[in-house]
This record gives C-alpha cells, structure tokens and sequence, in this order.
C-alpha cells in the first residue's frame, strides 16, 4: 500500500517485437482520459515523465499512423493512477520494454536487470500479433510439399538452425516459464492473453479462446494445466481498429540505393476511415468470448485483483 492510500498494483506488458505493446499502451491513455466512453476505469493522475511519452505516441496514434519502431533497447516505465466506479484510486506501473528484450531472453538467455525486476512481481499481459503467427513446420507437410514440387531429398538439406526459428508459441510459452521461475520470478500469478490485430485475426470466425487453442495449441494447453500456477484469460484486441497507414521511420531501404532513400509503403485506405471517427476511442475493440466494447481497462481491472 501506498503512502498516501493508493494501491499499487504492477502489470508488466509482455510481447515479441510486433506485437502491439505500443500501440496498446497509447490506445489505453486514450481510453482512460475520454469521458464520453464508458469503462471499468478511468484517469485519475500522472507524473510529468509518463505523460510526456504518452502524449508522444497518443499524437501518432490518433493520426492512425503506425508507431515508429524501438531503435534503442530501453526499458520506459509508465505509472498512471487510476480510479474505479467507487472512487478507489490505483496505482498502475506498466513498463513499455521494446519486443527485442523479450526476444533476446529466448533467442540470448539475456535479461537486463531493470526488465528482471520489473517481470519478478505483480501479474502479466501478454500480447500475441493475431496476424503473425509462425506455425510449427511440420515434417509431414513439407514431405508432402517435397513430393508435390518434385524435389529430390538432397535439394532439400537442411538449414542450419537459429532459435528465431522457433514457432511463437514455443518462444511464448518459454517466456512465461522463465519469469514464472527463481531467479526471475515466481509463479501462481495472473496472466491476460491478449491476441491482438483482432480485426485481421477475427475473419476466421472463432472466439478468442478457441483462436488460442487453434494457433497456439501449446500456449493454451501450457495455460489450461496449471503447471506454473498461472491464471488466464484471453482477450481478442484491436487497439487501431483497422489498418494504419505506415510509418516512414520504419521503412526498408532500397537495396543498392543512396542511405537516405527508402522504400516508402503504400498507404492504408482504412485509415481515413479512422480519422473520421468522431472519438477516436470508439476505434477500440475488445472481444472476450461473445462479448465486444470498446473498453482495454477491463483486462487490467481483472489483473488487479
């Protein structure tokens, strides 16, 4: 508890690079400052620091434009107070760590201190890009796309392997073992899987929960046994509502060009739709089983408590 009566409550937000941890975080200070739009909570206070970065990529979201890429390993802690229907203010501390460092503790074993710290308390979102799900390769599959091309065996050798190879939800599941466990951390705690690009992913007509069991099988049943104590439950989240244009920051450079030219990526046409959202935090979609609204603090009220 707090000195001054708050409840301080940590929520770290766990994902690979792309998976919208970002654009989450923006989407939610959004939310939490709209009054027009109901939700479980809303804002209370901030520090200075936390509210410059937040206006930062709020600015970026609203124009429905794509975050610019983490250039710098670092770790950006945001603290926001939020209070319920009752008045009762919460302390929230989120810390926003760019998708290498968390691709870096399954592909190097590395883990910096301040990022260790931060994943040994308090319960966990896990975000998962619903339209980036490397699948396992299974060894039936290519013999039977062998044998389709008619390639002999010695054409097809193979690679030598890298764990960025590995499918997402080995490298999730891994993820959630190592903070669940001395020395990171411990287990029996809370985790809120969140699948996000959920307009992309939702065209196969599936529940988020079913969604997780037939993409990431293993994640679902590493959740389901309870081997690690973890509590779940999944959410479906879109936090742009559709597709943003790009960011010229993250670009590719053409190959054999000058440096200072790049590819430029061609625009989305959704994106003026969602400009032309009278509140920009309607764009938000949350979906738990059945149920849609608009409201990204519900997972962190369940997470609480």
């Amino acid at each position: 508890m707090a000195e001054d009566g708050r409840r301080d409550v940590s929520i770290s937000i766990v994902g690979l690079p792309g998976s919208g941890k970002t654009t989450f975080l923006a989407a939610l200070w959004e939310l939490v400052g709209e009054r027009r739009v109901a939700k479980a909570l809303s804002f209370a206070s901030i520090g200075d620091n936390d509210l410059s970065y937040l206006r930062k990529i709020v600015t970026v979201w609203r124009k429905a434009t794509e975050q610019a890429r983490t250039r710098i390993t670092g770790l950006t802690a945001v603290r926001m107070n939020l209070k319920d229907k009752a008045g009762n203010v919460v302390q929230v501390a989120m810390p926003d760590a760019p998708g290498e460092d968390f691709r870096a503790m399954w592909e190097d074993r590395e883990l910096g201190r301040v990022l260790g710290e931060s994943l040994a308390v308090g319960n966990i979102m896990l975000l998962v890009n619903g339209n980036k799900v490397k699948a396992p390769a299974w060894v039936t599959e290519r013999a039977a796309q062998r044998r389709t091309t008619g390639r002999q065996d010695d054409q097809t050798l193979p690679k030598d392997w890298h764990p960025s190879l590995a499918p997402t939800q080995v490298q999730l599941v891994d993820l959630l073992q190592t903070i669940s466990h001395a020395p990171v951390g411990s287990a029996g705690r809370k985790v809120a899987v969140m699948i996000s690009a959920w307009d992309k992913a939702e065209g196969e007509r599936l529940t988020p929960d079913i969604f997780l069991k037939r993409k990431l099988p293993l994640l679902a049943q590493y959740l389901e046994s309870g081997r690690d104590g973890w509590t779940s439950r999944v959410y479906g989240v879109s936090a742009q509502g559709g597709e943003y244009d790009p960011n010229d920051d993250n670009a590719e450079r053409v190959e054999g060009d000058a440096p200072a030219r790049k590819k430029r990526a061609v625009k989305s046409g959704d994106a003026d739709r969602l400009r032309e959202v009278d509140i920009p935090a309607n764009r938000i979609r949350l979906v738990s089983g059945d149920k849609e609204s608009n409201d990204l603090t519900e997972p962190l009220q369940w997470l609480m408590h």
